[in-house]
């Protein structure tokens, strides 16, 4: 997560029993290479000790006594200055309360006074108090202040009630922590429309004729742009990924529904990455009824699908063409002899090529190794990568290219 790598990301926990996500919070901040210092309230210390999150940041974490202590000074001011971003999670509605109206009379909520850096607060309570008026109304003052809120999502609370007030998972954090910390990006202000994963064409009600794509790529190039700055839609056939934080997802099944999506949603947009693994094929007719085995082996006919790219490269209109199309070739053979044809049968301004029948790379692997195809014959082939990794590299030079 190159957005988090080397952040300084203060975490305050208050006094909830959502504290133990937030130790698995910090963990994967530090996993990713953030420096987490932790603040603990008094109350915060009832639910889980220092010593958990010092040992999975490598770092101290900070309790009330360390206020009136003579190790540093003025450590609120030091804490608070220092931090890329703020975030409070679990955050409590007497913490909620304090924030909105400047009440600082612990560690954490004098720091959050001192602080210049952007707030998250992910709050955590139980039944009802969500909805009562003071905390709608402390909500309100601090998201009119800038600090972005959120959750709490909606489930099992630990009274045993179910409702609005479970702290959301460290997952979800974390990408409102991305989008945060990716806002002055390099794609900051740009629109990005983004397909993924491949499409089912159906030939009875039951079957559909589909391909090996996992989305995996597309979803990591949608969190790389997001990482950039950048706004993004996602069109996507049927996966099992969940999207990243922050996305506008459109889902989609056949490439009919999928063309349509993608050309309303290229209006006004700056990008588009069509990483789709969208159909060449697809059955001329679809029978209303389940094809029975008893009535012998069908004969299916097929018929060529819409050509996605083709159609985007001859809209005229120049608000509705994204100035930036970027097309994938997915090849067994003559990758780059078949990728360069695409390239320039599409008027494309970046086309990504890989081999699918090389170890390691294409379909449902986590991992890709591409060759970057641009208009005026250059190459530049990539090693064996993560496809997260992939998807930053593509997403720099895309960011170069829309200036």
């Amino acid at each position: 997560m190159t957005v988090i790598a080397g952040k300084h990301i203060l975490l305050g926990v208050t006094g909830s029993i959502a504290a133990y996500k937030a130790a698995d919070l910090a963990s994967k901040l530090t996993q990713a290479g953030a420096q987490v210092e932790v603040i603990l309230t008094a109350a915060g210390e009832k639910f889980i000790t220092p010593l958990t999150f010092q040992s999975v940041t490598g770092r101290r974490a900070y309790t009330d006594n360390d206020l009136w202590g003579n190790e540093a000074h003025v450590l609120h001011i030091s804490l608070g200055r220092s931090a890329d971003v703020l975030v409070i999670a679990p955050c409590t509605a007497d913490t909620l309360a304090k924030l909105a109206h400047g009440n600082a009379d612990n560690l954490l909520t004098i720091t959050a006074l001192a602080a210049t850096c952007p707030m998250l607060v992910a709050p955590a309570m139980d039944g009802g108090m969500l909805e009562h008026p003071a905390t709608r109304e402390n909500l309100e003052k601090l998201g009119g202040r800038g600090v972005m809120v959120i959750g709490p999502a909606e489930g099992h609370l630990a009274s045993g009630l179910s409702g609005k007030g479970r702290m959301l998972e460290p997952d979800e954090i974390l990408g409102h922590l991305r989008i945060i910390l990716g806002r002055q990006g390099q794609l900051a202000g740009k629109k990005v429309v983004i397909s993924a994963g491949g499409t089912m064409e159906p030939f009875d009600p039951v079957r559909v004729l589909t391909n090996r794509s996992s989305g995996k790529q597309g979803y990591a190039l949608a969190q790389a742009a997001l990482d950039a700055g950048a706004q993004v839609v996602l069109i996507s056939a049927p996966t099992s990924i969940p999207p990243p934080v922050g996305t506008q997802i459109i889902k989609v099944e056949t490439v009919e529904e999928m063309k349509n999506a993608v050309l309303s949603a290229c209006r006004g947009s700056d990008v588009l990455i069509m990483a789709a693994a969208a159909a060449d094929f697809r059955p001329k007719h679809s029978a209303q009824d389940k094809l029975k085995k008893r009535d012998g082996v069908p004969k299916v006919e097929f018929e060529a699908a819409p050509d996605i790219l083709k159609e985007v490269a001859a809209i005229k209109i120049a608000k509705d063409r994204p100035g930036c199309v970027v097309g994938f070739a997915a090849e067994s053979r003559d990758l780059l002899q078949n990728a360069t044809e695409k390239m320039k049968s599409k008027q494309l301004d970046l086309m990504v090529a890989n081999d699918i029948s090389e170890k390691g790379s294409g379909f449902s692997a986590d991992t890709n190794r591409v060759t970057l195809l641009f208009p005026d014959g250059k190459q530049e082939p990539l090693p064996l990568m993560q496809k997260s990794e992939v998807a930053e590299a593509v997403i720099k030079y895309i960011a170069n290219l829309v200036g």
